[in-house]
């Protein structure tokens, strides 16, 4: 009796945890590339039969109108542009075609001379690709904890891998409930899963090598401080105590982004951050793979780019402006428009006031909100639907956070004036502010999506802080007038925690009992530019977090702490 008792009893005890399969431990990575394949030279020529484009040994017949030019490779991209006056140059947009995850951008591309009618120039478009980092960990109870980061996409924020659990050569990812997420299959120390929409191969990364999984590729790095490279796209470099800033208190800043733990799915993961003061670049800063030459998905902190280039446009005299009318504009008016639609202006479109039906931060549906627009495949035409939506108060009563308002603004800025949205973005901004190359996406039919999601260099995109630090000028040449950044920054409606003014945010920082104005764009997972005319400063960050709180981390705390006291003592 004595001994069932105690078998009873061994019974009831919890068991022991099962041992761990250490050999999973360690970072995994897997990087997935779907194209663009066709990049390279271009060149065109024009030969008996008519004018011929060739790139990556594909020929296509171009189309030579007048000064205008195009070709098309289908699949492939197409090209739209133009002949210079003096014909010594052709200069329009290379269009990619959309791959799997990446959509149709627009990019800037010259056709120089090569010869007597020949004209050459290079595609380097956007590239596809999907990278997975998984780091394996043993847990204290016994589980062998994991989780997920994609640079990206941040999709280990959706996907929220928390372990694994082996069975022979299966892997089941699971979450923290234990559910199965996805299972893999492991193979000679592959594991091959299917996460999103295709199969990534994950191998070991060895241990102690160089990996972008960690801000500067290891774990334990000192970081020292040095002036920006000196390059051909404008920029005046200089040493941080040059311009009356403390090396120290940014190096102590850029040594806290080295030491940032990456130990979860949300750590804070800056990708770059830049410094200017009294228009002189004095901090060049990337992590996480990321580099000066690589364009950055800048999210929403592009629309107000759509600011800028109006500003530019007025200034360069084209007949358009903040009163500019939406309906009447887009050949939408008529004596059935309801008064609301009617009154609309392109004041009320870059204030997010707009009145239409949409709300990007609602729970509730709307059919504006950017979501439903672009995510349906259904209607094509982005721009009627969203002239067809319906009016839920008046024009300037109010704003609500809804980007199909700045998408409307590229729309009627280009019907106004005549001119494709990133013919005007080139000529008026790009090109005067020396940029060397930058995306713009597209909506299905063709036009600029203002609505975010531009990807710029981060020096280039500081440029655009800098010209309003400049009051509109860049190297001596007047951009934008000092009157419209008056009235572009001035706040105007309530926006989260700051005000708004044309798509301009209007954000504080204390300061000796007092605060500092920062007029900044900010764009999901940790981007913006900004400039603090106070101080003479203008900043630029990107990251990494999106859909990440954490992402808000580089402008909320890491210029307060490191930045704005860098200045003070400095002084």
């Amino acid at each position: 009796m004595r001994s069932i008792g105690l078998c009873c009893l061994l019974l009831l005890l919890p068991s022991a945890a099962a041992p761990q399969d250490t050999s999973l431990a360690g970072l995994w990575y897997s990087k997935r590339w779907f194209g663009p394949e066709l990049r390279g030279e271009v060149v065109l020529q024009r030969l008996a039969a008519g004018w011929r484009a060739t790139i990556a040994g594909r020929t296509s017949e171009a189309r030579v109108a007048r000064d205008s030019v195009s070709f098309d490779f289908p699949t492939g991209g197409t090209f739209v542009g133009s002949f210079s006056a003096r014909r010594d140059s052709v200069h329009g947009h290379w269009i990619q075609a959309a791959a799997r995850n990446v959509g149709r951008y627009a990019s800037p591309l010259a056709l120089l001379p090569c010869g007597s009618g020949c004209y050459r120039g290079r595609v380097e478009p956007l590239e596809d690709t999907f990278t997975f980092y998984m780091n394996v960990k043993p847990k204290s109870d016994g589980t062998l904890g994991a989780f997920l980061r994609n640079p990206e996409r941040n999709q280990g924020v959706f996907i929220r891998l928390d372990n694994l659990v082996r069975t022979g050569d299966t892997i089941d990812l699971r979450n923290a409930r234990s559910q199965v997420i996805e299972s893999g299959r492991l193979r000679e120390g592959e594991l091959s899963v299917r996460l999103r929409f295709a199969t990534h191969d994950f191998q070991k990364v060895p241990a102690d090598s160089f990996t972008n999984f960690y801000p500067r590729g290891r774990p334990r790095i000192v970081y020292t401080y040095a002036p920006p490279r000196a390059r051909n796209d404008g920029w005046a470099v200089a040493d941080a105590r040059d311009v009356g800033m403390s090396r120290e208190k940014l190096a102590e800043m850029v040594q806290a982004i080295v030491d940032n733990s990456v130990d979860s799915t949300n750590a804070h993961r800056p990708h770059a951050i830049l410094v200017a003061r009294n228009g002189k670049l004095v901090l060049e800063e990337y992590f996480h793979g990321e580099h000066a030459d690589k364009a950055h998905d800048t999210r929403s902190a592009s629309k107000t780019f759509t600011t800028i280039v109006l500003g530019a446009a007025m200034q360069a005299g084209l007949k358009v402006g903040p009163d500019t009318r939406v309906y009447a504009t887009m050949g939408a008016a008529s004596d059935t428009l309801e008064p609301r639609k009617r009154a609309m202006t392109l004041r009320h479109l870059l204030t997010m006031s707009s009145g239409l039906d949409c709300d990007d931060g609602s729970s509730t549906p709307h059919p504006g909100s950017e979501d439903i627009l672009t995510n349906q495949d259904t209607n094509p035409d982005w721009t009627r639907t969203v002239l067809s939506l319906k009016t839920l108060r008046d024009p300037g009563a109010q704003a609500v956070y809804c980007s199909i308002n700045p998408y409307l603004a590229g729309q009627v800025i280009a019907k106004a004036t005549g001119r494709r949205f990133v013919d005007l973005a080139w000529e008026l901004v790009g090109s005067p502010l020396q940029m060397s190359h930058y995306y713009i996406n597209l909506d299905p039919l063709g036009s600029a999506y203002m609505g975010g999601g531009a990807r710029f260099i981060a020096r280039d995109f500081l440029k655009l802080a800098q010209l309003y630090a400049n009051g509109g000028t860049w190297n001596g040449r007047r951009v934008v007038s000092a009157a419209w950044i008056r009235e572009s920054t001035q706040p105007l409606y309530p926006m989260g925690t700051n005000q708004y003014g044309y798509l301009w945010y209007v954000a504080e920082y204390p300061l000796a009992g007092r605060t500092l104005k920062a007029y900044a764009a900010f764009g999901n997972g940790g981007q913006f530019w900004m400039y603090i005319p106070e101080l003479s400063l203008s900043i630029v960050g990107f990251g990494g977090n999106y859909a990440d709180r954490s992402g808000i981390i580089t402008a909320n705390q890491l210029i307060p702490k490191y930045i704005i006291p860098a200045v003070l003592a400095g002084r």
